[in-house]
């Protein structure tokens, strides 16, 4: 018990650091013993959670390459999680979700529609979570799979753009900003300028891999605009 108290203790202290990253392979390589850890971490503060996420991400893509079906039983234990009979809010588990499909090829081809379809209303019996601030998760995860691999996001990409219109305002802003990591598209651009106008002052909390920034949801969907403009000819 205390061996396994100083591992976890070791594990959270290179979360931590300044060069967490580094850490990451090492992480992946311990493989099953870390994933129990790393899931606890799920639930701690923002930029540690986000960290563990990425952590558990890379390890579970690791497990993917030589235990297949253990990798998908932890992919299969994220969706539980978002599972309402699970009796758990999922907190950090759309971010884990993310972060391993972006992280294994494999595990994204099998399951990137069911992490698109956290953000599907139907309006009937479907997988749509309906708790606004782990929907900003959701949308934040698919983000994430879009900067991978931006062909399994795409077909995300009607849904975002309804994401845009939420009945939660900061999955407005995350809707935005998740759109931001796919290729640009001018069908986009309407209800992101609708967005960008509205100069909705509602801060999001976007974590770009290494950090925790804040922007407004109008700022955001601006961002996207302001990226995914043509270039003038007429410059240069």
């Amino acid at each position: 018990m205390a061996r396994m108290r100083s591992a976890k203790q070791a594990l959270e202290a290179a979360l931590n650091g300044q060069n967490w990253r580094r850490s990451l392979p090492e992480i992946a390589a311990a493989g099953m013993p870390y994933v129990g850890p790393l899931f606890s971490f799920l639930l701690r503060g923002p930029l540690l959670m986000h960290r563990a996420a990425a952590a558990l991400g890379a390890t579970v893509a690791r497990l993917a390459e030589s235990q297949p079906e253990a990798a998908r039983n932890i992919v299969r234990r994220y969706m539980w999680h978002m599972n309402e009979e699970s009796g758990n809010i999922g907190w950090g588990i759309p971010e884990a979700f993310g972060e391993t499909l972006a992280a294994s090829p494999l595990l994204a081809r099998e399951f990137h529609r069911v992490l698109i379809s956290y953000i599907i209303s139907l309006d009937r019996d479907d997988n749509f979570c309906d708790h606004p601030p782990l929907r900003r998760s959701c949308f934040w995860a698919i983000g994430r799979l879009a900067q991978a691999d931006p062909g399994l996001a795409q077909s995300a990409r009607g849904w975002l753009r309804k994401g845009l219109e939420d009945e939660d305002m900061l999955c407005r802003g995350m809707a935005a900003w998740a759109l931001g990591q796919l290729p640009p598209d001018i069908m986009d651009a309407p209800a992101l300028r609708r967005l960008a106008e509205a100069d909705h002052t509602e801060l999001c909390s976007v974590f770009d891999g290494e950090t925790i920034t804040e922007a407004s949801v109008s700022t955001l969907a601006r961002d996207v605009l302001r990226t995914n403009a043509p270039a003038n000819p007429a410059q240069g």
